[in-house]
């Protein structure tokens, strides 16, 4: 198991990962060290763990807003895939029909 140093809000942190995943982990401390001081910009210092909470809470409701916006383009793709499964029914019963009057 790898261990990575990653800086948050100017103070270091040793983390644990697999390896290989340093440069994910250092991305997303980064991240997060980047929310952190943004809240602390917006709201003064709270101490490191007020901070971390807002940030995470932060984080975390971007993350709730973006799994909403990909289930309602998932479920626009399924209305799409039925509209086109539709949409080729249709074409082909009526090749059917001018197939069957080109014949008679």
């Amino acid at each position: 198991m790898a261990q990575v140093t990653v800086q948050v809000n100017g103070r270091p942190y040793v983390v644990g990962c697999e390896d290989g995943q340093e440069p994910h982990l250092i991305e997303l401390a980064s991240l997060f060290d980047r929310q952190v001081r943004l809240v602390g910009q917006d709201m003064g210092q709270l101490g490191d763990t007020r901070l971390f909470l807002m940030g995470a809470l932060l984080l975390a409701d971007e993350l709730a807003d973006a799994k909403a916006r990909v289930e309602t383009l998932q479920a626009e793709l399924r209305e799409r895939d039925k509209a086109e499964t539709r949409a080729v029914s249709a074409l082909e019963k009526a090749a059917q029909k001018i197939e069957k009057l080109a014949a008679e």
